[in-house]
């Protein structure tokens, strides 16, 4: 890396040495194959000089996305929409704690965008750090149990963390949590991205009084807190701007929830100068993320392979699996990145997958076993991958796994 980061003049000889510190630090765990080696090279860096993160940004105009689910692919379609405008700088893997996005940042000095997605729990620190232009907040819902807070005090983090920021936040008009949380930003844009997963805003985050949710509305009826008037809209196919135009979304990634995390992507675009029809064209472009909604072949079959790592996540990839018969393999894990409580499992409504050909494998595949057979419905436990693939009928498999198990499918499909 050179001396100078984009325009933001020279680094300091310490910051420098963070740098190629943590470069080669990030090679050696690559030689070792113990993966990317982003997060140690990023922390090694930071050891070296702790205020890396806010130097590496100066130069940039940055957006930081953070939510429970739909980060990473949210985080890819804006980066493909801000590049008709410059080079961009992004965590593309989905390294999103301060180590992982210090390493991305360490390697986009000729940059002039980072797009960065940001793990909801240190969203307010890395948004003190490097100072953004736009925040998009999609959602959030429980998720990693034994490690994340309870939904309500992570918005509350959020909402101390955004008060004042000068930054523009897009927020998902939809969530309630979101919206409270984004409520003490002076300068928000709300978009009606849609929420299929309710069970964690039942209650007012405002008061705790209940929530009332006629049809796509809601509000509380003790308090007045209310959904806010959004200026985009996901219609359908289209995205709604602020003056009415509708623009047409065309994905290769299936789902509402991509077409919500689009109409997103095209509010943040617009925010950086890129108009819609522009910003829409470029999402076209992404056919997968980091693995995620990829087909390849394993021994002859053709398998799609579907993230999904807690309750909101399931609901959604149940909605764009193939029809039945269809068969489906699901694979659950409980290590460290995942979260060691699989007690979320009951609050999946695994009856939606009635009439599919149903395989389980995964560290948990008893406890994922337990909770089909629960829900009546019909399955087979299998030892391995291989071993779904040759009793599953004819016709391309969907692969629905947690974080860990995903990694695991595809370390060995090869992908």
């Amino acid at each position: 890396m050179s001396g100078h980061v984009g325009g933001a003049g020279p680094l300091s000889p310490r910051a420098k040495l963070a740098v190629t510190a943590g470069k080669a630090a990030a090679a050696v765990s690559r030689a070792a194959g113990r993966g990317s080696g982003s997060v140690i090279g990023g922390r090694v860096a930071l050891k070296l000089d702790p205020d890396l993160l806010g130097r590496l940004a100066t130069h940039l105009d940055v957006v930081l996305v953070s939510a429970t689910n739909g980060k990473t692919t949210t985080t890819r379609l804006i980066a493909e929409a801000l590049r008709a405008s410059g080079p961009v700088v992004s965590n593309a893997l989905g390294a999103n704690m301060p180590a992982g996005i210090t390493s991305a940042l360490a390697g986009g000095s000729d940059a002039k965008y980072g797009v960065i997605e940001v793990d909801e729990k240190y969203l307010a620190g890395v948004a003190r750090d490097v100072t953004p232009k736009a925040i998009a907040l999609l959602n959030l819902s429980r998720d990693q149990l034994d490690r994340a807070a309870e939904t309500r005090m992570l918005a509350e983090k959020w909402r101390e963390g955004l008060s004042g920021s000068k930054a523009v936040v897009i927020a998902n008009a939809d969530d309630p949590l979101v919206v409270w949380a984004a409520s003490s930003s002076p300068n928000v844009v709300w978009v009606a991205a849609g929420q299929e997963w309710k069970d964690d805003a039942w209650s007012c985050p405002a008061c705790g009084g209940v929530m009332q949710r006629p049809g796509d509305d809601w509000f509380c009826g003790e308090c007045g807190f209310r959904r806010p008037a959004p200026s985009w809209v996901l219609n359908g196919d289209y995205v709604l701007d602020p003056h009415g135009s509708a623009w047409p979304i065309h994905l290769q990634l299936p789902g509402r929830a991509n077409k919500a995390n689009a109409a997103t992507s095209a509010a943040v675009a617009a925010v950086f100068g890129v108009p819609p029809q522009v910003a829409l064209e470029r999402m076209y472009q992404v056919q997968a993320v980091a693995g995620r909604y990829d087909v390849v072949s394993f021994q002859g079959r053709e398998l799609r392979l579907l993230l999904a790592k807690n309750p909101a996540g399931w609901l959604e990839t149940f909605s764009l699996i193939d029809p039945p018969p269809t068969p489906v393999v699901l694979s659950v894990n409980a290590r460290g990145a995942d979260g060691t409580d699989t007690s979320w499992l009951w609050d999946v409504d695994y009856t939606r997958l009635a009439g599919h050909p149903i395989f389980v494998i995964g560290d948990r595949k008893l406890d994922l076993a337990v909770r089909l057979e629960v829900a009546n419905l019909d399955f087979r436990v299998c030892e391995s991958l291989e071993e779904c693939t040759q009793l599953a009928p004819p016709g391309r498999i969907e692969l629905i796994a947690n974080y860990t198990a995903f990694q695991d499918v595809r370390r060995v499909v090869g992908n």
